[in-house]
């Protein structure tokens, strides 16, 4: 039985991800997770069933920052499905504005979000994965953990910090046959994007050597193709930006 968890499965990245792989058939079981939009989560669900009603959907809604969250979803979703084949960790949000005047609670609900819930998912899930001597773990990150960018600071740091987890955690799990890689998406024209004017978008695009955005299809079948790839390639922050850094 093949099974795959998404997080952040509501919205942006994680949804299109989500819908994705049930078109694509390679999952029996697709596991699905939100913190923040509970009908939205539900939606991506019935959409699933409606690609093919072959494929079993567990949802799973609740802060994925927090561990007990955590320890839910991936206690389901092994609990139907057997066992867990592939993670992705997608949940993310970011803060715009000056570190000065970004507020303690900010900068510790940036983090936790973040960085946290990766932690969370990966620690819960590696025991299964270690037994089965297999698995799959992308992990959803930017080319701001790579260069840093002005006026999202926390955004910067947290994604840094996932990268190097990445790499990291990769070394300790290769030999268990465990995949461990990151993908830096560049702009992706989502709703993490929705603050920016049409005329700030145009200037985005400007600076991008494809001269786009990406949608965020676009970013899900590039995370398709990571999974489709041999253990070998591990350890890998996957810079998919259009050229733009």
């Amino acid at each position: 039985m093949s099974s795959v968890i998404i997080t952040g499965a509501s919205s942006g990245i994680g949804r299109s991800v989500a819908l994705q792989l049930a078109k694509s058939g390679k999952y029996e079981y697709i596991s699905i997770n939100s913190g923040h939009d509970e009908k939205a989560l539900a939606d991506v669900a019935h959409l699933i069933e409606e690609i093919s009603d072959k494929i079993k959907v567990i949802t799973v809604f609740g802060d994925i920052s927090q561990n007990i969250t955590a320890k839910a979803l991936i206690k389901k979703t092994v609990s139907v499905a057997g066992g867990v084949d592939a993670l992705i960790n997608s949940a993310a949000i970011s803060y715009v504005g000056l570190l000065m005047d970004m507020n303690p609670d900010e900068w510790r609900q940036t983090v936790a979000v973040n960085l946290d819930s990766v932690y969370n998912t990966c620690h819960e899930v590696l025991p299964y994965m270690v037994k089965e001597k297999r698995g799959r773990i992308i992990n959803i990150s930017s080319v701001w953990g790579l260069v840093g960018a002005s006026c999202e600071v926390a955004y910067s740091a947290t994604k840094g910090a996932v990268n190097a987890f990445t790499k990291a955690l990769a070394k300790e799990m290769a030999l268990s046959g465990i995949a461990v890689n990151a993908i830096a998406f560049g702009a992706v024209d989502t709703r993490m994007n929705g603050h920016l004017s049409d005329e700030e978008k145009n200037e985005l695009a400007e600076s991008i050597a494809i001269g786009r955005m990406a949608t965020p299809e676009e970013a899900a079948d590039t995370v398709i193709k990571m999974l489709e790839m041999p253990d070998y390639l591990t350890g890998e922050v996957l810079k998919c930006d259009g050229g733009w850094i």
